[in-house]
């Protein structure tokens, strides 16, 4: 059986990551345009939003302005909850 590679990277604790990347239009610098950018990365360094940041500066005119970043383990221990009562049926 073969395992997914973004199964494995979340094993490794990678998580879902999403950034809200603000920039300028490169004609119109005045306004600002909205980006999203999602990928699996690793809290709180995040090396691929950096990645990416960095090819942003590099490659693409609109000079950014703001970046918002969220993100969310998707494999994590199981919630557990007390339970008051017990419920007998016949």
């Amino acid at each position: 059986m073969s395992v997914s590679s973004a199964f494995r990277r979340q094993l490794e604790g990678y998580s879902l990551t999403t950034a809200e990347i603000l920039y300028r239009m490169p004609d119109h610098p005045h306004l600002l345009q909205s980006f999203v950018w999602q990928n699996h990365d690793l809290c709180p360094d995040f090396p691929e939003l950096r990645r990416f940041l960095a090819f942003w500066q590099d490659s693409i005119e609109g000079r950014l302005h703001a970046v918002r970043v969220a993100h969310s383990r998707l494999i994590r221990p199981a919630e557990l909850r007390a339970v008051n009562g017990e419920f007998h049926l016949h």
